[in-house]
């Protein structure tokens, strides 16, 4: 967690630097300019100075960046009637208002800047051509800072898709590798258990009649009764083994952990908390952690309420976030929650997994606790060896 926020802090501080060089590259250009002008006041110097000066903030604000920069820059132009360096400023803000998504405001502040230049010569031929310098410029700006946006958008849908990708490749090979070892446990099962059951009972069975005849029982077969006693019980904690697909922890692991990876996560449980059946018990671990996965992912710095609800019939467990989920326009399942249904399909239980009415996304299962997981056998009880009739 303490990495996690020292990147986070050493982020800022980068981006910050930059930001703040930015603006004093502008300002010592455009003052430089300014200053080499006899005409240039005290006022002039001032005023670009705040223009340029806002660009420090271009991230943060950039409605408030372009409000100031033009504000100072058109100012300027009034009273000091500059040359075209003295749009740089207020170039940048359009730019990175653009960029932030708002071209109407970014069009709106070139207005008033080309205004306030038309305004110090109206008529004159110099000052039209600058002017239609300047619009040249302006627009230049709107459109390339639209351009960076939709690149930037395309850079973070690309990273995305590539989370996306990795994530469902390391959930197919766990799942292939699971039903991979399950294959295994039913075919030793199936072959292996039964052919040493068989051993075992007939050195059993041969034991027991040379004891009920009154002959000493041969050495060699007490061992192969031993041994196909110990191989019996090694091939059961194998089978075990191999069908254990347990989770490493518990729900209340779980929020801890994503707490500690900066995701503000809250646990309550109600009701009388007591072990659960090993595969009710794995559901409601791989709900929640799929729940708080989703929404580390998608539901930015949104809270996030995990509630496990005791009854005596079955578990409630519900993941709630406020984050930006929208009802109108819900998510694509993915391989996430069509595995999270299956699961509590499979128990017979009941799962909801939709936006919020308020905003934010809500998961709701209910698994009964009574019962037995149609077709999927209780990993934690080994197979019983088959004796044959």
């Amino acid at each position: 967690m303490g990495g996690l926020r020292t990147r986070k802090v050493t982020g800022r501080t980068r981006e910050r630097i930059t930001d703040a060089s930015l603006a004093v590259v502008v300002g010592a250009l455009t003052i430089g300019v300014a200053a080499a002008d006899p005409g240039t006041t005290a006022l002039d110097v001032v005023l670009l100075a705040v223009a340029c000066a806002a660009l420090a903030r271009y991230r943060t604000a950039p409605r408030a960046v372009l409000a100031v920069a033009t504000a100072a820059g058109t100012a300027h132009v009034l009273h000091a009637h500059p040359g075209p360096s003295a749009a740089l400023p207020v170039l940048g803000a359009v730019h990175t208002a653009a960029r932030a998504g708002h071209r109407g405001l970014a069009a709106l502040a070139g207005a008033v800047f080309l205004a306030g230049c038309v305004a110090t010569g109206p008529g004159t031929h110099a000052v039209l051509e600058r002017t239609a310098l300047l619009a040249g410029w302006f627009l230049c700006a709107v459109v390339t800072g639209l351009a960076d946006r939709n690149w930037q958008a395309y850079l973070r849908q690309t990273e995305q898709r590539a989370m996306e990708a990795e994530r469902t490749r390391e959930e197919a090979a766990l799942r292939r590798a699971g039903e991979e070892r399950l294959r295994i446990a039913r075919e030793l099962h199936d072959s292996l258990t039964h052919s040493i059951s068989i051993v075992k009972l007939q050195a059993g069975v041969a034991v027991h009649l040379a004891r009920k005849r009154g002959d000493e029982v041969p050495a060699p077969l007490l061992a192969i009764q031993e041994a196909s006693g110990e191989a019996m019980r090694e091939l059961r904690a194998t089978l075990e083994v191999l069908r254990t697909d347990e989770p490493s922890g518990s729900p209340a692991l779980l929020v801890e952990r994503a707490r500690a990876a900066g995701l503000a996560a809250a646990l309550t449980v109600t009701g009388r908390e007591r072990p659960l059946r090993a595969p009710v018990e794995r559901a409601a671990y791989r709900i929640v952690q799929e729940a708080l996965t989703n929404a580390a992912r998608h539901a930015g710095s949104a809270e996030v309420a995990v509630h496990l609800a005791y009854h005596d019939d079955r578990l409630t467990v519900r993941v709630e976030d406020d984050g930006v989920a929208d009802p109108d326009r819900p998510p694509v399942p993915g391989i996430g929650l069509t595995g999270m249904r299956e699961r509590v399909t499979a128990l017979g239980g009941t799962l909801e997994a939709a936006p919020r009415a308020g905003g934010g996304f809500r998961v709701h299962a209910e698994l009964p606790l009574d019962g037995g997981e149609e077709g999927v056998p209780d990993d934690r009880r080994p197979a019983p060896a088959e004796v044959p009739r």
